[in-house]
């Protein structure tokens, strides 16, 4: 079964169960609270990932370090140690996220820029791309990237809607190249 799949059922299972307590806000804090952790501290995952450290030893690391998270949190990570799957913990919560978002009606967006965007500016940009995605609403990770010459890259899921002035330059060399031959 690939790890995407995997991923996906303790996502849904999650979901269900958030759902069904009304607590989806305060999981998806959690886990991404714990993902980072994750990320942030080598020391953790090689923790995690080393064979020799007993799952009694991890779990109890784990009831210890995140007693103040939810038992929705806790369990899943005492499962997903159980399993030998915490690695699959970025695919879980993305999955998850994506559910909730689904479910709450949200898009997320990356917004390539050359400088930071101001509130007005990722506001009209929320309006644009919320009604063209029937989303109520877009929740903007604007991203300073300095080889944009101007204009603008959006990534929404697998979308990608390309305005940056690069890309057009390249649009008016291969309509000049196209029609020289």
């Amino acid at each position: 079964m690939s790890n995407s799949t995997v991923a996906n059922r303790y996502a849904v299972a999650l979901f269900e169960l958030g759902t069904e307590k009304s607590n989806l806000p305060q999981l998806e804090e959690e886990l991404n609270t714990v993902v980072q952790v994750f990320k942030d501290d080598q020391e953790l995952k090689a923790f995690f990932e080393n064979p020799r450290v007993s799952k009694d030893d991890k779990k109890s690391f784990i009831r210890e370090v995140f007693k103040s998270f939810s038992q929705e949190t806790i369990n899943l990570l005492l499962v997903l140690t159980d399993k030998n799957r915490v690695s699959s913990l970025n695919e879980i919560v993305k999955s998850f996220v994506n559910m909730k978002n689904e479910a709450k009606g949200i898009a997320e967006a990356d917004v390539y820029s050359v400088r930071a965007l101001s509130d007005e500016e990722q506001e009209q940009i929320q309006n644009v791309f919320a009604k063209k995605l029937n989303k109520d609403t877009l929740r903007i990770n604007n991203i300073v990237e300095k080889s944009i010459l101007g204009g603008l890259k959006v990534r929404i899921g697998n979308q990608i809607y390309d305005g940056t002035v690069k890309r057009k330059l390249q649009r008016i060399e291969q309509s000049v190249v196209s029609a020289n031959k």
